[in-house]
């Protein structure tokens, strides 16, 4: 399924990225960032995947309750092995399961909503999230690893990908 294609295609990016960056690179505060670093915007990416992967159990995801995992985030072996054990699982994934989704939107509760949503729309969603961070990972590498060497399209849309391919065609 494409979709599920889509998915390791991303995490294998962020596992590239990682492996070409050091360590201080990786828990380096990037003052275009906000003071956050690579690591920590890897582990928010990986951490919605493990979120969904987390949630076919019962059926129930909430993204707003995952671990926030720092060794994630300071240990580069550690986001390597979480990314290695997300490309690990998405092999036993049902090709669509009914999921029930708790979203909060009020910052003074912690009283969420449940929607209905499935396990296909939430990888469209996990997708469209990871790409939204790569791009600001791209513009940390910028400033903290300039000598990483990303792909094309790493934290590009794919259908702007295709858009600027047919601007050049």
């Amino acid at each position: 399924m494409r979709i599920f294609i889509a998915c390791r295609h991303i995490v294998e990016q962020l596992s590239d990225l990682v492996n070409q960056l050091s360590q201080e690179e990786f828990t380096m505060p990037i003052q275009t960032l906000s003071g956050a670093t690579l690591g920590q915007h890897v582990r928010h990416t990986i951490e919605f995947f493990q979120c969904l992967e987390q949630g076919m159990g019962d059926g129930y995801v909430c993204y707003d309750k995952r671990k926030h995992d720092q060794s994630i985030e300071t240990d580069m072996r550690r986001a390597s092995q979480a990314m290695s054990e997300l490309l690990h699982s998405w092999q036993n994934f049902p090709e669509d399961k009914e999921l029930k989704l708790e979203v909060s939107y009020d910052p003074h509760s912690d009283e969420g909503e449940i929607v209905r949503s499935t396990l296909l729309r939430e990888l469209v969603y996990t997708i469209e999230h990871a790409v939204h961070h790569m791009a600001l990972l791209k513009i940390g590498v910028l400033e903290a690893a300039p000598k990483v060497k990303l792909p094309h399209g790493f934290g590009v849309a794919v259908s702007t990908v295709r858009y600027r391919q047919s601007l050049s065609s």
